[in-house]
């Protein structure tokens, strides 16, 4: 993090800690329509304009190791897979034959050799998704096998954080994740090790609980004590950015507090020290949330199931600690945070039988609460309003609060393209 942006930030918690109403320009925020979290069109909306359309987290390095590993992966819905090829590149297919669309893989994860074959009639495929064999080759007429590789998926990388994006025109990742780019970039992803992995199914709209962590205004209803002993929320300082992204920035209750929960382990070198005297929690739009720290950090990723089924998959990362099992400080540090976590989920599936009666009208958010508004204010320019009822809308009223940039690439920020139809 730049000095400039420390001190902005630093200045932000400040003034957030002393003020006694929002700031005199901030307007006011219309309720989030209780329909957006019941209504089936909206849902199909939601699913093609973006999660099929969006960068989404998917795997880490660590995941397929060496040549020939693969992990097979659906969250977004489609049945896909990664592979290491020969050449060492991660690569992400369809895991769909080009002849009648079986699978061509189907346990969850594992390694092949060289080349694999679709169980139902034998095709071929080589470590980098072309088609090298078919059976009774005789039989076919004009068939021209180099017109038959396996569908690629767009796949980029962040250090060992593979993303995948289902649109095949999506520009770059580096453009689209923004100035969150940058501040991952600082946690050296190249050196981080996956340590851990898990996942919840809930019977809830993937908003209900991604909502949940996107503000710190529940944490002396639910958390209190725990988060809410050491973090105060009244002192949270928040950035909306372009593209759907924001960070909220929530210091620590006393000064001078270190988290007990992370003495003894290895640090990544070199990051900035607001690191250690507040908490960074990033949302890289649309559903990952990730509360950065030197010491090691979660990926919690929200996925969308059905209209009222969602998983939160946890990805825990971390720097090396050398050789030999992970340090028995981490048994600790998971347990501690699984606690937390179920804090949080305990309300979900409740929240969701409430939103789907007649009592929910809508959502009157307030200044802490904004990253809601933020987010759902994106969706809607990913949807296009034109195709939402109007009981349906959310006015985007908050352009003068949002910070923009430009691109890795210097040129037009994602929130200034036109979805691609």
């Amino acid at each position: 993090m730049n000095p400039e942006e420390a001190r902005r930030i630093g200045t932000g918690i400040e003034y957030e800690s002393g003020r006694t109403e929002p700031p005199d320009d901030f307007p006011h925020l219309q309720d989030i329509p209780g329909g957006r979290y019941v209504d089936p069109g909206f849902h199909a909306l939601e699913r093609d304009r973006l999660w099929r359309r969006t960068w989404l987290y998917a795997i880490h390095d660590d995941e397929v190791p060496a040549a020939g590993n693969f992990i097979r992966w659906d969250r977004a819905g489609d049945p896909l897979f990664f592979l290491r090829g020969t050449d060492n590149k991660v690569r992400c297919f369809y895991n769909t034959c080009r002849h009648r669309g079986a699978p061509v893989l189907m346990e969850p994860q594992g390694k092949v050799r060289r080349a694999f074959s679709c169980k139902y009639h034998g095709w071929t495929y080589d470590m980098e998704g072309h088609l090298v064999g078919v059976r009774d080759r005789r039989d076919f007429v004009g068939l021209d096998e180099s017109c038959r590789s396996l569908i690629e998926v767009r796949c980029e990388s962040l250090g060992g954080w593979y993303f995948i994006n289902l649109d095949p025109e999506a520009g770059p990742l580096a453009d689209s994740l923004g100035p969150t780019w940058d501040h991952l970039l600082e946690f050296r992803p190249e050196q981080l090790r996956l340590i851990d992995k898990e996942a919840f199914t809930l019977n809830c709209n993937v908003k209900v609980l991604l909502d949940a962590f996107l503000e710190v205004y529940h944490l002396n209803s639910i958390h209190r004590k725990t988060v809410d002993r050491f973090l105060d929320h009244r002192g949270s300082f928040i950035t909306l950015w372009q593209g759907g992204h924001s960070r909220m920035v929530t210091p620590n209750r006393r000064e001078g507090w270190t988290d007990p929960g992370v003495a003894g382990l290895p640090e990544i070198p070199g990051v900035d020290p607001i690191y250690a005297t507040t908490n960074v929690s990033l949302n890289v739009y649309p559903n990952l949330v990730t509360p950065v720290s030197p010491a090691g950090m979660p990926f919690l990723c929200f996925w969308p199931v059905d209209l009222a089924t969602m998983v939160i998959e946890v990805h825990w990362f971390a720097p090396t600690w050398g050789d030999g099992a992970r340090p028995a400080i981490w048994e600790t540090r998971l347990d501690n945070f699984r606690h937390i976590l179920d804090e949080d989920l305990q309300f979900a599936e409740e929240i969701q039988k409430s939103v789907e009666s007649s009592g929910f009208r809508g959502m009157p958010l307030n200044y802490q609460e904004r990253r809601i508004y933020h987010w759902h204010a994106e969706l809607d320019r990913r949807i296009g309003q034109d195709r939402l009822a109007p009981d349906l809308r959310v006015p985007d009223v908050l352009q003068a609060h949002v910070d923009s940039w430009t691109t890795a690439r210097g040129s037009v920020r994602p929130a200034d393209r036109q979805p691609t139809v």
